[in-house]
């Protein structure tokens, strides 16, 4: 049976678990919102604890922790907050934050949660009793000193999101263009016939099939980039509404730097605080480009499922890896389960593209976006979907795919389009008139021209010739 402790905040009394390291308003805030089970992502947790370490290195560097104001800390006391917070940055604690995605839409309630966790855990850490009713080290006035939710709940979103992009994404986006890089250097002097409108078309090498997959993915990864640096302007500073109530001019720098520091990656203080606050662009921003991508690796997923088709009864120009039976009904059936897998995936990236461009939209009212938790939750999720799926599928589909360079032969031969390069010696109209008597006979096109004589063997030979057709001449 649950065992309760008595906590008070500024609307009265509350019960809290008797073990929870969080306080009052995260157990409001627990039960006024029983929606839908979602929690912020793990990488939002550990990026509110980087982001109140660095508030609180900022603060006590220009010694306001340690200051004449109201319940100064101790040395001790401060290095305590510190050591909180960096725990949640590592994530430890994480089962400390129940708090349900669709809350109070400025965040409200996990900045409090965090607050409360950082406050009763750096008390803990100091040798006191963490439940006693006069907090030594304070949620608010300690913890969350020269801040609001409101330009530091933004702040980690920023930072989470800058953090997997460039830690996950970007890391298995490059390996996904390495792999499908070495694919076009193998293959490349593999013919194949070219594909458009999903019709015959001429001839190209799979190897320059696999380049263009490569180079798609290259832009991916400046894509990736740019989604990045779009969250490198941080809020924190601007407080309420961007004017910087209660804190120091230089607080929103000072963090900034300590946060470049821990992270390696380039954060910066809000150029304006009072955009900074009030909309939420560089998410809305760096969310398309991640759906670009999305696109991206859909279309990479499906045109290596179509020319896996078959076995027999398809393109089968490449064999995809067996991973798992692929009907209860058919034996022997495989099915392309990776691409599926990716397909879904981006699927989902681009529907979340709707959530997040809405929710900016709609939610920047004045000084402040009231549908952050949402944005947090739904871009960390496409980053997590995008990062790992790329991952899965450079290693049980990419890495283990083989040409089939017989079947790719024999259709090249097949192909009617074969008949573009008859186009200079013959003419447009004779060229069309012998695609169709071949289509009609089931003969080739080079068996047409060699029973009717129209160029000699020679001229023939050089004129069919395909892999002259996969290159400017």
């Amino acid at each position: 049976m649950t065992q309760y402790r008595i906590e008070h905040d500024s609307m009265g009394d509350v019960q809290v678990p008797a073990d929870a390291y969080y306080s009052a308003q995260t157990q409001r805030a627990v039960e006024n919102f029983p929606i839908s089970g979602w929690r912020l992502p793990p990488a939002m947790i550990r990026a509110m604890g980087l982001v109140k370490y660095a508030c609180g290195r900022a603060n006590h560097e220009s010694g306001r922790l340690t200051g004449t104001g109201k319940k100064p800390l101790t040395e001790p006391q401060v290095a305590a907050l510190l050591a909180a917070a960096e725990e949640i940055a590592n994530g430890e604690l994480a089962d400390q934050f129940p708090i349900d995605v669709f809350q109070t839409g400025s965040g409200t309630s996990s900045n409090m949660n965090i607050n409360e966790v950082i406050s009763n855990r750096a008390i803990e850490i100091i040798g006191d009793d963490r439940l006693a009713a006069e907090k030594a080290i304070h949620p608010n006035d300690h913890v969350n000193m020269g801040q609001s939710t409101n330009d530091t709940f933004p702040t980690a979103i920023h930072v989470a999101v800058a953090i997997e992009i460039n830690n996950r994404l970007l890391p298995a986006l490059r390996r996904l263009h390495q792999a499908l890089a070495e694919k076009a250097t193998q293959w490349d002097r593999i013919i194949k016939i070219g594909r458009t409108h999903l019709m015959d078309a001429t001839p190209l090498r799979l190897g320059q099939e696999f380049g263009g997959f490569a180079r798609q993915v290259e832009l991916s990864i400046g894509r990736a980039e740019r989604a990045r640096d779009a969250v490198l302007e941080l809020p924190v500073g601007g407080t309420a509404v961007g004017s910087g109530i209660n804190t120091a001019p230089d607080f929103g720098c000072r963090v900034a730097a300590v946060l470049a520091e821990r992270t390696g990656i380039g954060f910066v203080e809000a150029v304006n605080h009072f955009e900074a606050n009030a909309q939420r662009d560089g998410i809305v921003d760096s969310h398309g480009s991640l759906k670009c991508i999305a696109q991206t690796l859909f279309g990479l997923a499906n045109n290596i499922r179509w020319l896996g088709s078959g076995p027999r009864c398809g393109f089968f120009e490449v064999s995809l890896p067996d991973r798992q039976p692929g009907s209860s009904i058919m034996p022997g059936k495989v099915n392309p389960v990776m691409c599926e897998s990716m397909m879904q995936l981006c699927a989902r990236v681009i529907g979340n593209d709707g959530c997040i461009t809405t929710s900016g939209a709609a939610g920047g009212n004045f000084q402040l976006n009231i549908m952050m938790p949402v944005m947090a939750h739904t871009i960390l999720e496409s980053i997590e979907l995008l990062a790992a799926g790329t991952l899965a599928f450079i290693e049980f589909c990419i890495d283990g795919l083989a040409a089939n360079e017989d079947q790719c032969q024999a259709m090249v031969e097949q192909s009617l389009s074969m008949s573009t390069s008859l186009n200079p010696l013959i003419g447009y109209e004779a060229a069309a008139k012998l695609v169709k008597e071949a289509f009609a006979s089931g003969k080739t096109i080079r068996e047409l021209c060699q029973e009717k004589g129209l160029l000699d063997e020679a001229t023939l030979t050089a004129a069919l010739d395909p892999w002259k057709m996969t290159e400017p001449h």
